[in-house]
C-alpha cells in the first residue's frame, strides 16, 4: 500500500517529468512564438521576454573565457553589433548559462564589470546558472544567437557569422549572419539564411 510520503514523492517526480517534457516541446522553433521566459538580470532584477513585445530581441549566449567569444569581443565585433542594434531600438540580451564551477560562470557584479572593460553595451545580461533558459532555447555554443521579431516569433537562430574559427583575421571575410539578419528584420523581411550552424565553445551546463 502506498504511503502519503511515497504518494507525494511520485507526484513530485511526475511534475518534474512534465516540466522536462514541456521544456523539450517548447524548444525554440523558427517562425513560431519564441519560448516565454522570466530570468534574473546581472543587476538582480527580474526580466520577462513578454515585456519586449513590439520590439526585436536578440539573445546572445556568451562565456567570457571562451576563445571564440574572446575573438568577437577583443576585436570589437560584438560590441559594435550591440551598439548598432540597440541604437536602432533593438533589445540585446546576453545570456550566461555557465553553471557554478564551470568555465564562464560569473556573478552579476562580475558580468557588469566585464562588459564595462570590453566596451559591451547589451540592453541587459541574464544569469542562467541552472541552464534552464539555455536548454529551453536549445543553446549549444558560445556564441549562439537567436533573434525574435516584434511579433514575438523566432526568425533567426545560429552562428554569428560564417567562419567557424577563433581567429580575429577571419572576421573580415566572414558572412556576418547576425548583422544581415537584423537588417532583414528591420526591413520587414525574413532573414535568409534563418537557420545557420552555431560555432564556439559548448555551453557549460551543469554536469549530470
Amino acid at each position: 500500500m502506498m504511503t502519503m510520503k511515497h504518494t507525494r514523492r511520485h507526484l513530485l517526480l511526475a511534475t518534474a517529468l512534465l516540466v522536462t517534457a514541456g521544456l523539450a516541446q517548447a524548444q525554440a522553433q523558427l517562425d513560431q512564438a519564441a519560448p516565454a521566459f522570466s530570468a534574473r538580470t546581472a543587476d538582480g532584477k527580474a526580466l520577462d521576454l513578454a515585456s519586449f513585445k513590439g520590439k526585436t530581441v536578440v539573445l546572445e549566449w556568451t562565456n567570457h573565457d571562451c576563445p571564440y567569444v574572446k575573438k568577437h569581443y577583443s576585436s570589437g565585433n560584438i560590441p559594435a553589433l550591440q551598439k548598432d542594434a540597440t541604437g536602432k531600438g533593438v533589445v540585446w540580451l546576453q545570456v550566461i548559462s555557465s553553471a557554478p564551477g564551470e568555465q564562464g560562470y560569473v556573478e552579476g557584479a562580475q558580468a557588469i564589470e566585464l562588459n564595462g572593460k570590453r566596451g559591451a553595451t547589451p540592453t541587459n545580461t541574464l544569469l542562467d546558472p541552472t541552464g534552464q533558459l539555455g536548454k529551453l532555447y536549445g543553446a549549444q555554443t558560445t556564441p549562439h544567437i537567436y533573434i525574435v521579431n516584434a511579433e514575438g516569433q523566432l526568425v533567426y537562430k545560429g552562428g554569428i557569422d560564417s567562419i567557424a574559427t577563433n581567429k580575429v583575421e577571419d572576421l573580415a571575410r566572414a558572412e556576418p549572419y547576425v548583422k544581415l539578419a537584423l537588417a532583414e528584420v528591420a526591413a520587414g523581411r525574413k532573414p535568409n539564411p534563418a537557420n545557420t550552424k552555431p560555432y564556439g565553445c559548448s555551453v557549460k551546463y551543469a554536469k549530470g
